[in-house]
């Protein structure tokens, strides 16, 4: 995977294009104040806010929601720091830990009342340096009151093979083990709940195959979720999705979909019927961001895909739960960070997945 200069000139135009749709979308809905009422969520539910946050320089690429404290979990790709996020938009650092350089993924785990976070180093935080860039891969655990560090695993070490790495994404099985995926190796990571990790597979279904010229090439997993029997899904950047049988990882196969998802997959949600939701970004087209429903088969099998909303912001890099069974995209201002820019903050907007 190789990041190119000549992509942030594309970025801005796409943005540029995008500006006066998403001015004219916000102006539409905003009310006085930081955060803006948009749509209801079926006829009887009250509208629900877009959240406005008030973080400048965070430029965040993943979020997850905390139902204990009702806020928003979210990772900085350029302080190397975890915050939250409330409603208002207030942003509060909960972790600032000198070992970690880039946080790609969050993920909230109410029930050990931790956080997870994977390392990386696009090369662009304020930690980066040239002998670290895509050579960073970890995750790390936070005690989600205290922000004390439990354990953190370096997966670069665990791997072995002095290959790049990035570790797009974390996620949680019941039973407290993490599972955590590669974008530039076809390498799944099994991390117990002391931070002991392990490979967990190694398969070629699993490698980059999508090529975004001028930015990125080799781009593979992108996103994880674990599901009840004991099953990952795998969101790979070109749109496809692969099952992994934890018990049985080399019988790792993709899903039959109905249609691909939108690419590039940037995110996906699981829904309380086990169903996912899943945004897609239009990072260089300057196409909105879409966000699709994916439902599934028996054991994951297959699974049929429909399109469900759009967000005019082409830059949104992931979709969380939110309050009240709601559920949101996030636009981190990944575009101002590629370009050296600065920012004064970053959105959480409301979608529907229905």
């Amino acid at each position: 995977m190789r990041l190119k200069h000549s992509a942030i000139a594309v970025v801005l135009t796409a943005m540029t294009a995008l500006g006066t749709a998403l001015t004219s979308t916000t102006a539409a809905h905003a009310t006085p104040g930081r955060h803006a009422t948009t749509f209801a969520h079926g006829p009887s539910r009250p509208a629900v806010p877009i959240v406005e946050a008030r973080g400048p320089g965070v430029f965040p690429h993943s979020v997850d929601y905390d139902p204990d404290s009702r806020k928003f979990v979210v990772g900085s790709l350029a302080h190397s720091t975890i915050s939250s996020v409330g409603q208002d938009g207030t942003v509060r650092t909960l972790v600032d830990d000198k070992d970690l350089v880039s946080v790609q993924a969050v993920r909230v785990d109410s029930k050990r009342n931790r956080i997870l976070a994977t390392n990386v180093d696009y090369g662009l935080a304020d930690r980066s340096a040239p002998a670290t860039r895509f050579r960073v891969a970890g995750v790390a655990s936070y005690d989600t009151d205290s922000g004390r560090r439990l354990w953190y695993a370096d997966l670069s070490k665990v791997a072995g093979d002095g290959k790049q790495h990035l570790v797009s994404d974390v996620t949680i099985a019941a039973d407290g083990t993490a599972y955590a995926v590669d974008e530039l190796t076809p390498t799944i990571f099994r991390i117990d709940r002391d931070g002991r990790a392990s490979v967990l597979l190694r398969d070629d279904l699993l490698a980059g195959k999508l090529d975004i010229p001028d930015f990125l090439n080799d781009v593979g997993m992108s996103a994880v979720a674990w599901m009840p029997g004991n099953i990952l899904v795998v969101a790979m950047a070109d749109g496809s999705l692969v099952r992994v049988p934890v018990d049985h990882p080399e019988q790792a196969a993709k899903v039959r979909l109905t249609t691909d998802l939108k690419t590039i997959t940037a995110g996906i949600r699981v829904l309380p019927d086990g169903s996912i939701a899943a945004i897609s970004s239009g990072l260089l087209s300057g196409q909105a961001a879409v966000v699709q429903r994916v439902r599934p088969g028996p054991h994951w099998k297959s699974a049929t895909v429909t399109v469900t909303d759009t967000v005019a912001d082409p830059v949104s890099s992931a979709v969380t739960a939110g309050p009240r069974g709601t559920t949101y995209a996030l636009s981190g201002g990944l575009a101002a960070l590629l370009a050296g820019g600065p920012n004064d903050g970053f959105t959480l907007r409301p979608v529907n997945v229905r």
